[in-house]
């Protein structure tokens, strides 16, 4: 963390070192979230407020450290709001909680007073559908609970489809930012 206080706005390079991510990975985070806004100044340099790096701590968590998709965390922060994953940013699980309480609240006003979410423990509290585990995401090669469903060995599954296509797509993306950058 910097000598700057917990209010100020941080440069990208300050983010990038805090979260330990490099600089490239930010810019990209801010094409496919559009709730990553920071403040843009002269020469396009980026300011981040104190909840722009909740957010970015909170996508990292769910990318990095639980596992999901790009996808998936977006899905997370449509069905939970942007507070939800500003709370698991600030590792605020009491928040995230009731943020998530509230929401299933809402959702179904005629549920119990007491939410699942409220039952699960702090690991648990996201819903939605993390990514598969390392040894699946090679689309079903090598054998084993990994391979596809289907009996032709050439067959892609319904779900591998679905990740290659989101694995081109990021990796065209990745390339545009490099042609952008050249």
């Amino acid at each position: 963390m910097s000598d700057k206080g917990m209010d100020a706005f941080r440069t990208i390079s300050e983010v990038a070192d805090e979260l330990d991510l490099p600089q490239h990975v930010l810019r990209f985070w801010e094409t496919r979230f559009a709730q990553i806004k920071p403040m843009k100044r002269g020469g396009g340099r980026r300011y981040y407020r104190p909840v722009d790096v909740d957010l970015i701590k909170g996508i990292r968590n769910l990318l990095y450290d639980r596992g999901y998709t790009i996808k998936g965390a977006q899905r997370l922060i449509k069905d939970n709001g942007v507070a939800f994953v500003q709370a698991l940013g600030a590792g605020d699980m009491e928040a995230a909680r009731a943020i998530a309480d509230k929401r299933q609240q809402d959702a179904a006003p005629t549920a119990a007073p007491q939410s699942r979410a409220a039952a699960l423990p702090d690991n648990e509290i996201i819903v939605g559908k993390p990514k598969p585990p390392v040894s699946r995401r090679f689309f079903g090669m090598g054998g084993g609970e990994a391979a596809s469903a289907s009996d032709s060995p050439d067959s892609i599954g319904k779900d591998n489809r679905a990740l290659l296509q989101e694995t081109l797509f990021d990796l065209l993306e990745c390339k545009r930012l490099l042609d952008q950058a050249r």
